[in-house]
């Protein structure tokens, strides 16, 4: 298949250092390459993802949220990628365009990187008249009310990537952004109740994020408390096969939680809030602990020691991969083609043609 692919153009793809979607964005793209599909991404010309790529803006577009430049992006996106069979767009506003563009116009699939709230389900109720719509995840599709989900796909992330590590560190650590629903007074107050030092990799850039740190967060530190600093995907690496555990207290109904595959598939065990897709990513008891309770998952640092970080591993190998991310996506344009943008949900199940391991062998 000829898949074309649209990126945000907020953050190169992959991202230098935060940016969830774009990971993704990047991992997708590499996947369906491996498995032997022509693949085509429309970001922004600093991206570095190791396809064909075209591009209309040279750098990422600051501020985020320039909605003429977005448009003037996907619009451009839809035109590069018109000979394509497929088009998946990880944008919002493009799939709202692309029901406006002439007939001819290759099936589209739109992936919601975000919540489905009571303006977003609006709005791809209105993308699914002509489009495909993927959650994320089974918590993320019970949120989309009315919407139509033609498939669920969960992340994968790439394995060769993230690789186990002894979790011998001394400290517990955090990655996301400075946000309140990201939790992260809640994680400096686990940690404290637990006794252990606590690393946070953290992006305070936004004026919302240096409000929320320096009002909610910056309070609760010590003058030996570490301070927050977002990190390139090295030196994430590193801290994530040396952490004793990731503390996750997400305070919202997140859609997914990459940040949780990636802790599990360098062998560190989870401790977090059990909302949104946590209880489909972490397996409690077993790869973390999930509560609600800021001094229960603080009693549970020190059980995260009888964990076995090897299980860890093996959960995000058997579930999460970006091989089985690109067969599931390569089963749902397959059945685009066949049925129509528009068409039933593609039945859950293992992809029929291939294996995670035949991917491997591709690539």
């Amino acid at each position: 298949m000829r898949i074309g692919l649209i990126a945000p153009p907020w953050v190169p793809v992959p991202p230098p250092a935060y940016g969830g979607t774009e990971a993704v964005v990047d991992n997708l793209a590499r996947g369906l390459a491996a498995l032997g599909h022509e693949v085509v991404l429309f970001t922004v010309g600093e991206s570095t993802s190791p396809v064909p790529r075209e591009y209309l803006y040279s750098a990422a577009i600051e501020p985020i949220g320039d909605t003429v430049a977005e448009t003037d992006h996907v619009l451009a996106g839809y035109e590069a990628l018109a000979g394509m069979d497929v088009i998946h767009d990880h944008t919002t506003l493009g799939p709202l365009l692309a029901g406006r563009r002439a007939a001819g116009t290759p099936p589209v699939v739109a992936t919601n990187h975000g919540p489905f709230s009571d303006r977003t389900q609006r709005i791809y109720a209105r993308i699914a008249e002509h489009a495909s719509v993927v959650a994320i995840s089974h918590s993320h599709a019970a949120s989309a009310g009315a919407v139509p989900i033609t498939a669920v796909i969960h992340h994968g992330i790439d394995l060769d990537v993230y690789r186990p590590g002894p979790g011998d560190g001394g400290y517990l650590l955090f990655v996301g952004r400075m946000s309140p629903t990201k939790g992260v007074h809640n994680a400096v107050r686990i940690a404290k109740q637990a006794g252990w030092p606590l690393v946070m990799a953290t992006k305070v850039r936004e004026p919302a994020e240096v409000e929320y740190f320096e009002q909610h967060v910056m309070p609760l530190l010590g003058p030996d408390d570490a301070v927050p600093v977002e990190q390139p995907l090295a030196r994430r690496l590193e801290l994530f096969r040396g952490a004793h555990a990731l503390l996750n207290p997400i305070q919202w109904r997140e859609p997914f939680g990459l940040v949780m595959a990636e802790a599990q598939a360098s062998g560190t065990p989870v401790l977090g809030f059990p909302n949104g897709a946590a209880p489909e990513i972490v397996d409690h008891g077993l790869t973390g602990f999930l509560s609600a309770d800021d001094g229960e998952l603080a009693a549970a640092v020190d059980k995260v020691g009888d964990l076995d970080r090897g299980a860890c591993r093996r959960r995000i190998e058997a579930k999460f991969s970006l091989e089985r991310m690109a067969l599931d996506h390569e089963r749902l344009y397959r059945h685009v083609l066949a049925h129509g943008s528009t068409g039933a949900a593609i039945p859950q199940g293992t992809p029929g043609g291939r294996t995670p391991a035949a991917v491997k062998r591709a690539s």
